[in-house]
């Protein structure tokens, strides 16, 4: 792993903006209202979903994937100016808030930029057209990190960009060679100390298929020496499985657990219930108590916590990257879990979420048990998922504790705690 990466950044929480959608203007300027509203929900970081021109060739919808981008080094028209995403950075900044932006550099849009400039640093199909290797993606063409120049190209934009930024959420970054991120790391790092490294890692099954077919797919394992997080793709398997009952309860803190011994110490996962790629939580969860037991979960998990932009409300759709479809943020069906995730980011900055052994069990396939131990001191996390009524063991003395997410009083007797199905989180 990066040996620079800090475990506090498991006390974070991220919250992730796709300006089209965030407002009905759709622009960076709209964004500036809600930050104050973001900052109180206990955000550290502001990560912005790509915020360059589109291409116009290929697109996929009516305004086309941010992630097909046209020009690296400007902003899409669309969402306003540089000098107006600079002053949202300065606002983020004002309020004690971190901001990256999104780097998409495995490919471009078919008319970049860098296609009409460097046709060389592109991968070409045996008949000389430009290509990609992922069918699906047929907005965009495959750069080629066989070209040297590329790296300086790239690299440069990078310094570029962390003038303005704290960090970069790297679009497919196992995709790209780990020798390039290391050194982007390094050369950035003389421009903004401390730049924060977010990688969203891919699920095995891609990475296996990618190395079939004779490509670059690094493992979680290799990124971690570049990038302070990764994605939690490596289990998030498990846990739509468990959503839909094709899997169970325990395959997936089996997976959770597995991740403490095979990273190193300092790991640090970005855990998710929803993203951009992802369907709602609250589609995966529709029942009110489930999802708000899910929301308690994820913020006790050992590393970052994302929120995508309208998880806060509870919104059950899931925007289009392809078209212009604003949160709902006033959807009658909504669910408000502000008040929630606001006390859950507050218990979030205790020190033992950071440095501390982890444990998940499931019980009966419908509760989680997590625990973080060092020493003599102890969290525990109860997490009823299925609206569940019981007694569940814990190994701590017997007494009053109370819940640090409802401040009720939790007694603990004989060695058991009654649930009524409302999440617990107790500290000794």
């Amino acid at each position: 792993m990066a040996a620079t990466t800090d475990k506090s950044l498991r006390n974070m929480v991220m919250y992730q903006i796709f300006v089209r959608n965030f407002s009905e203007e759709g622009t960076f300027l709209q964004v500036i209202p809600q930050l104050d509203r973001i900052k109180e929900l206990g955000v550290d970081i502001v990560w912005f979903a790509p915020i360059h021109p589109i291409g116009k060739i290929s697109r996929k919808g009516s305004l086309g994937s941010p992630y097909a981008i046209s020009d690296y080094r400007s902003v899409n028209p669309e969402y306003g100016s540089l000098d107006d995403f600079k002053r949202v950075v300065e606002e983020i900044h004002n309020r004690g808030m971190k901001c990256i932006i999104d780097v998409v550099y495995n490919h471009t849009a078919p008319d970049s930029v860098l296609v009409q400039e460097h046709p060389e640093w592109f991968y070409h199909k045996e008949d000389g057209s430009f290509g990609n290797h992922v069918g699906d993606w047929t907005d965009i063409v495959d750069l080629d990190y066989n070209n040297s120049a590329l790296w300086d190209y790239q690299i440069e934009t990078l310094r570029m960009w962390a003038e303005t930024v704290d960090g970069f959420r790297c679009d497919v970054a196992p995709l790209i060679p780990l020798e390039f991120w290391k050194r982007a790391r390094g050369e950035v790092e003389e421009v903004r100390k401390g730049c924060i490294w977010l990688s969203e890692s891919i699920d095995p099954g891609f990475i296996v298929f990618m190395r079939e077919i004779g490509l670059t797919a690094l493992s979680d394992s290799e990124i971690f020496q570049a990038f302070d997080i990764s994605y939690d793709y490596d289990i998030y398997a498990d846990l739509v499985n468990y959503a839909n009952k094709t899997g169970t309860l325990a395959t997936y803190t089996e997976a959770v657990n597995r991740q403490e011994y095979i990273y190193p110490d300092n790991y640090v996962k970005l855990r998710f219930l929803e993203n951009h790629d992802q369907p709602r939580a609250a589609f995966l969860f529709p029942d009110t108590a489930t999802l708000r037991n899910f929301t308690a979960f994820l913020f006790f998990q050992k590393g970052m916590t994302l929120i995508y932009a309208g998880q806060e409300y509870g919104v059950r759709h899931l925007p289009s990257l392809f078209d212009k479809d604003p949160v709902l943020w006033d959807d009658p069906d909504n669910q408000d879990l502000q008040e929630l995730i606001r006390k859950l980011a507050k218990i979030k900055k205790t020190d033992l979420f950071a440095d501390a052994a982890y444990t998940v069990k499931a019980i009966e396939n419908k509760i989680v048990y997590a625990e973080y131990r060092k020493g003599n001191k102890k969290a525990i996390g109860i997490f009823c998922l299925e609206s569940t009524k019981g007694v569940v063991a814990v190994d701590i003395p017997d007494g009053v504790y109370v819940n640090r997410i409802d401040g009720k009083s939790i007694d603990v007797c004989h060695g058991m705690i009654s649930t009524m199905g409302d999440p617990i989180i107790i500290n000794n």
